[in-house]
């Protein structure tokens, strides 16, 4: 605590000028429901380079031009005239001074505003990584950590005819943040997903889930609502192709329902959705959902009453031009390969892809795992860590729990196994389940090296146990892969996460020289001949589908690129091992 003394001035001498921003923190519960109509505040915003957070330390928002006596203050900032960005956009991609910037970066943008019969208005955000301080018209609405979650605010009470709103994102990294400093990607900063105007009635409809009934013998829909700004009242589901509307009694702010229903399931081989519309007092929205089970029993894992195998890839958020700031056009030309490939699965790595990737996987039939950043060595002993990370998972679930593709919720990613990530992964894994009771829960499990065994204590916490191994690249003695498989017999399914190894796109040589073409397929036909004879083995999704940005590799091969990928970063070429995994997989038919 700094002494203030009658030299003290408040902009310059405070250090802990962020504690401020801390005590109006946005979490899951400030969330209102995606599947409605909204306004776009995308386009181009002012930005300023704040390095050394001044924006935060003297509250420009509050844009206080004269002091009590009328004095004129000089000021720092010149928020009209600052050179502007358009938005959604990762600022890494948007000039090169800006390609390896980490730090604080002011936006603003002026919007006008007219009623037009809405009781309450609330702005969202589709993502800003990683932390987000959010004024409008010179008053600060809260704070948001987590950078790849929605998240929204109401503006009801601030709007004015004439609006300007000022948002600080930082991406800088750090030791105690989900993810932690040390990642495998790069770390794009930015607005980098919608801003969006949502318009409600006083009261109105802010989550809403509907499903198949799990274990109905697919014949019955559940269907929950949560409202706000009413505690009673009946909202009305009604899905047309099905002929059915039924009413759903609201007490405390809540209401569900089950009844009978024969829908068309939905499948990677036929991806069926219905539209589905909810309604309370003045508020209606409507989604496009699917309806399919996924479960295990045994070692198996079944979608619909049928064993199935899942046949996937591994993908970042990550584009050659807008990096995380990633098109549907990509979005789609990267579903468009995993279908080339013969996929029927995909894992979203390491942190939660954009909602319209779900969407998008309803529509053409692709199976989701999706997942938080809990990467590599977080501090699990810390609880505002755990805070954050089970704040993240929440928005994720909240966000996609109607979504028919996702099929897995991923709790971490290669943490070793200490009795501080057991508790901390645990209560991640509990959570998930008592959010959603539908879905899988799974973690990225690492191999025990020293036993040669699958040998995760957080697998009783878990329905699928995923797997990570490098055998053949990181774990260069390929003959130790068949011995852990048979050292081990889990009771669930297994999943192959990762596996995978570097090359150089159109670089080819023997199988022996590594960042050839031909040494990543020699390694991953081991790969295939190997898992292919494991029983308990119900999926693969090698490491990765397209070469990515990481500061971490800095071989002269790889420039700055992680090289694993099955296609080239700019998707025009597809590696030797592209086809072997598509032939390995057409044989799965």
């Amino acid at each position: 605590m700094v002494e203030k003394t009658g030299t003290f001035q408040e902009g310059i001498h405070a250090t802990n000028y962020s504690d401020y921003y801390l005590d109006k923190r946005i979490k899951n519960s400030d969330i209102t429901t995606i599947s409605r109509k909204t306004e776009k505040l995308n386009g181009l915003w002012h930005y300023g380079i704040d390095q050394y957070d001044t924006c935060l330390r003297n509250k420009w928002f509050e844009e206080k031009k004269f002091d009590e006596s009328g004095r004129a203050f000089p000021l720092d900032y010149s928020f009209e005239t600052w050179e502007k960005m358009p938005i959604p956009c990762s600022w890494n991609m948007f000039e090169p001074k800006l390609f390896l910037y980490e730090g604080s970066m002011v936006f603003i943008r002026e919007f006008s505003y007219e009623n037009h019969g809405e009781q309450r208005v609330f702005i969202k955000f589709g993502a800003a990584n990683n932390k987000a301080i959010i004024c409008l018209n010179q008053t600060y609405l809260g704070m948001h950590e987590g950078g790849s979650t929605p998240f929204t605010v109401e503006i009801t009470h601030l709007l004015k005819k004439q609006n300007r709103i000022l948002v600080v994102v930082n991406n800088t990294r750090s030791p105690e943040g989900v993810p932690m400093e040390n990642t495998d990607w790069f770390n794009y900063g930015g607005i980098y997903r919608d801003v969006e105007i949502i318009r409600t009635p006083q009261s109105f409809i802010r989550s809403f889930t509907v499903q198949l009934l799990p274990n109905s013998n697919f014949k019955k829909i559940s269907a929950s609502v949560i409202i706000d700004g009413a505690t009673s009242g009946m909202a009305k589901i009604s899905i047309p192709e099905l002929n059915i509307t039924s009413e759903i009694v609201v007490k405390d702010g809540k209401g569900d329902i089950e009844f009978s229903a024969n829908p068309t399931l939905w499948s990677p081989q036929n991806p069926k959705l219905y539209d589905v519309a909810i309604e309370f007092e003045n508020d209606k929205i409507s989604d496009r959902i699917g309806f399919r089970e996924i479960k295990v029993v045994g070692r198996n894992i079944l979608l619909n009453g049928i064993e199935v195998f899942l046949k996937g890839i591994c993908c970042h958020e990550d584009s050659m031009t807008h990096g995380k700031a990633i098109s549907e056009t990509e979005i789609r030309e990267n579903f468009a390969i995993a279908k080339e490939m013969n996929c029927n699965f995909l894992r979203l790595a390491h942190y939660p892809h954009t909602e319209l990737a779900a969407r998008i996987a309803d529509e053409v039939g692709l199976l989701l795992w999706e997942e938080i950043p809990v990467y590599w060595a977080i501090q699990f002993e810390n609880p505002n860590t755990l805070e954050n990370a089970k704040n993240q998972l929440t928005e994720l679930i909240i966000r996609d729990k109607n979504r028919a593709s996702v099929i897995i919720w991923g709790v971490g990613n290669e943490n070793a196994d200490t009795n501080a990530r057991l508790k901390f992964m645990g209560e991640l894994a509990d959570t998930a389940h008592a959010l959603d009771s539908t879905r899988l829960v799974s973690a990225a499990c690492l191999v025990d090296l020293v036993g040669l065994h699958i040998n995760d204590r957080l697998a009783e916490k878990l329905d699928v146990i995923g797997i990570n191994e490098y055998y053949g690249w990181y774990e260069p003695d390929f003959s130790r892969l068949p011995k852990i498989f048979t050292n081990s017999n889990p009771q669930k399914p297994v999943v192959i996460t990762e596996f995978g190894a570097d090359a150089l796109a159109g670089n080819h040589g023997t199988i022996d020289e590594m960042y050839t073409e031909e040494n990543q397929l020699a390694i991953f036909e081991k790969q295939i001949d190997t898992l292919s004879k494991i029983e308990y083995i119900k999926g693969t999704s090698p490491w990765i589908l397209a070469d990515f940005r990481c500061p971490r590799r800095l071989h002269t091969k790889q420039n700055y690129y992680n090289l694993k990928g099955l296609v080239s970063t700019d998707r025009k070429h597809k590696k030797l091992a592209f086809y072997a995994m598509q032939k390995f997989y057409a044989d799965k038919e």
